[in-house]
């Protein structure tokens, strides 16, 4: 299995930030901003804990990804980025050769999450004036393209979005980033199966999960490709199962039920099919918020996007992560309030009992288990 954490560029809290997919605005504070000295405590820690990489989201209520990332290089030595983009805001030719600059000047540090986009008031902020449909059409003709130039083709393509004429380019990225995507729609499949690495899934409970990994693996027969899946959750993990499920509580405690129908109704509005099956797990209510074991959904009542979190101690934490490994996710996009915080808790208590079972070792050490220590010996 692999880890990725989490960048806030939206800002960090205590409290539930707010933000997300189809949402301009938070809904609490953000008593931390997201700077690059912030972030970049997060992205080392998240390295030094063992994390594969960090999702860097995208949209008008959170920082650039590109940018902030390309910064945030220098300040480590091993972890990826997975950079959230939206392929309708640059051309193909210009993305793919953003990407290899990026692999040439990180030394191949370069993850690509694939954001066609759910909400069309947000899209028209951007000038993007397509439909839902449409969108999925338009990312599938970019990533045709990109995937190309890619390959080191000169490419001419007339497509109904997407129309390049002798694109080539000068620097090949080395490696190829893997294009992570996710949709829940009828129109996403497609395009996942035929053109991306990793399907990924917000984090609904284990059935649900089983139903779209068996849709997706369909799909991608279909293309005689193989594909890889990965999931986005947030984790609240503690020593004790009553400690975690307390922070949970704290979590929602300082949030005024005002604020949260409010968020309720501007996300009732979003066009996103995977949206709309994060809010029908809690309908709104705080009543009833344990999904699945351990799986809580309070998180979606004030933030857009993924709105579940594992929790539980780290036994029952580990527990569910290799329940979702075995219906093949591989792959674990994780988040927590605070951000530097959680991913200690997490890092410290979950990954060395997942090490202990076989399922994951630190990708900087030669060897699954840490040395032992050695007693000082006073002479």
């Amino acid at each position: 299995m692999k880890f990725h954490w989490f960048l806030p560029t939206n800002g960090d809290s205590r409290t539930i930030v707010g933000g997300g997919h189809g949402l301009a605005a938070g809904a609490s504070g953000r008593d931390r901003p997201p700077t690059r000295r912030y972030l970049g405590q997060i992205a080392q820690a998240a390295e030094d804990l063992g994390f594969d990489g960090a999702l860097t989201p995208t949209g008008s209520w959170c920082e650039d990804a590109w940018l902030t990332t390309a910064f945030l290089v220098s300040t480590t030595e091993r972890l990826k980025f997975l950079v959230a983009f939206r392929p309708g805001f640059v051309s193909p030719t210009l993305a793919a050769q953003m990407a290899a600059t990026y692999q040439w000047q990180s030394e191949g540090r370069l993850l690509l999450n694939v954001v066609t986009g759910g909400e069309t008031h947000e899209q028209r902020a951007y000038g993007d004036f397509l439909g839902k449909d449409e969108r999925y059409e338009r990312t599938a003709e970019f990533l045709h393209v990109v995937r190309g130039l890619w390959r080191g083709e000169t490419v001419t393509y007339e497509g109904r979005h997407v129309h390049v004429e002798n694109a080539r380019l000068a620097r090949l990225p080395d490696p190829v980033p893997p294009l992570y995507f996710g949709g829940s729609s009828a129109a996403a499949g497609p395009v996942a199966a035929k053109h991306t690495d990793v399907y990924l899934t917000w984090g609904e409970p284990p059935d649900a999960v089983a139903e779209k990994i068996r849709w997706i693996l369909g799909l991608a027969a279909d293309e005689g490709r193989a594909m890889r899946f990965g999931i986005r959750l947030h984790v609240i993990t503690r020593d004790t199962s009553e400690e975690a499920w307390a922070q949970a509580d704290k979590l929602l405690d300082g949030i005024d039920p005002a604020t949260v129908r409010k968020v309720q109704a501007g996300l009732r509005r979003s066009e996103s099919e995977g949206q709309r099956r994060m809010l029908d797990l809690h309908g709104g209510s705080r009543d009833g918020l344990e999904v699945a074991p351990n799986l809580w959904a309070g998180v979606g009542l004030v933030r857009g996007g993924a709105g579940t979190a594992l929790v539980g101690s780290h036994e029952e934490v580990a527990d569910r992560i290799a329940e979702y490994h075995e219906l093949g996710i591989s792959e674990f996009v994780l988040s927590g309030y605070p951000h530097l915080e959680e991913a200690y808790w997490f890092g410290e208590g979950v990954l060395p009992l997942l090490e202990e079972r076989g399922l994951w070792a630190h990708p900087a050490r030669p060897t699954s288990r840490r040395p032992a220590l050695v007693p000082f010996a006073a002479s």
